[in-house]
């Protein structure tokens, strides 16, 4: 197995265009660390000049001790699942499992045990002499996955291989692979979108925008202590709200005219500066009207069945709170108290956590 590192890594297309601007950042070996961003952030791209699939316009990519710039893809000891499988439609399960081995030169005997071992694995040796059409796309997503297995690479790379998949069974794959990565210790690197996808899965979570990494961190890390704006609201389903307010004198922000308590020392001492005041949906309690509260003017109201999110505004802006289904009026003005503790500020113009 082995680390991965990135230095400086950029990616350049013709006519100047960025698409990776300067990334930098090390995979422990044995590791999982999802890049996520939104369509166009350059994680897609990262991952495969990682693969080698797309060349480098600068910088470097380390895998262990040996930098794989100018290394051919095979030659990379990595192992790469994708997004639409990529199975030979005209060769069984058990052939498309052993064909890169067959490629390689290795025995005959050492393909069938490592092909036969990852069919029992993945439970897919019920349809080792099925082809790809016979198969359903979770059992397709498994046999990519063991042509991966079999390969024992030093790195997985996987880019968005359950978007083709439907909810539920997106769940059932995510608890496969996490759980299958840890029996394997083998160091992996996941792209996704899915916001979802890449906290439940990562010990290390990159946040990308732009090109750029926004945040690197454990998914709680990144979750309770957003760097910048962006992170904030691209982290957590449904997003954080983000509430205009000014910075007081007195450690608070005001919320029009309402004073809010907020988390000890986040305004610097900087009074009169326009903030926005973040509070995650979960983080926010139904309450009595008094000094401090939130007014909620209910526009509507999702049934999610335990719990209910009820979207309205406050002073204009559009929020959303989270509560146990039956604990608040579906209708009218709810009072909001803001738990300080919980609250984040962002600059407007920077995005950046204060």
């Amino acid at each position: 197995m082995a680390s991965v590192t990135l230095t400086d890594v950029r990616k350049v297309y013709h006519g100047g265009v960025e698409a990776v601007r300067g990334v930098s950042f090390e995979v422990a070996d044995g590791s999982f660390c999802v890049l996520v961003g939104p369509s166009g952030c350059g994680k897609s791209t990262l991952l495969r000049m990682i693969a080698g699939l797309e060349t480098i316009s600068g910088g470097t990519v380390r895998i262990g001790e040996r930098v794989v710039n100018a290394i051919e893809p095979a030659d990379r000891d990595i192992a790469m699942v994708f997004q639409n499988y990529a199975l030979y439609p005209h060769m069984s399960v058990y052939d498309n499992m052993a064909y890169g081995l067959r490629n390689r030169g290795t025995p005959k005997a050492e393909i069938d045990a490592r092909v036969r071992e990852a069919a029992r694995i993945l439970d897919v040796e019920p349809y080792l002499d099925r082809r790809p059409k016979a198969l359903s796309g979770g059992q397709r997503q498994r046999v990519a996955m063991g042509r991966a297995i079999v390969r024992k690479p030093q790195v997985f790379l996987f880019d968005e291989p359950l978007s083709n998949l439907d909810a539920k069974l997106r769940v059932q794959m995510r608890v496969e692979i996490k759980r299958l990565q840890r029996s394997l210790g083998v160091t992996s690197i996941y792209v996704t979108h899915d916001q979802v996808e890449a906290m439940t899965l990562s010990d290390q979570l990159v946040v990308m925008n732009a090109g750029q990494v926004e945040q690197i961190g454990t998914p709680t890390e990144l979750y309770r202590r957003p760097a910048t704006r962006f992170v904030a609201g691209f982290l957590g389903s449904p997003a954080m709200n983000f509430i205009p307010a000014v910075l007081r004198d007195d450690g608070a922000v005001s919320v029009g005219e309402r004073r809010v308590a907020v988390s000890a020392g986040a305004g610097g001492g900087r009074a009169g500066l326009p903030v926005e005041l973040g509070i995650r949906p979960e983080d926010l309690r139904v309450a009595a009207s008094a000094p401090g509260t939130l007014p909620l003017e209910i526009e509507f109201v999702e049934e999610l069945g335990a719990t209910q999110l009820i979207h309205g505004r406050i002073d204009g802006v559009a929020a959303t709170v989270q509560v146990a289904t039956g604990a608040a009026p579906t209708e009218g003005t709810l009072a909001l108290a803001v738990e300080p503790a919980a609250t984040h500020l962002f600059e407007p113009e920077s995005g950046r956590r204060l």
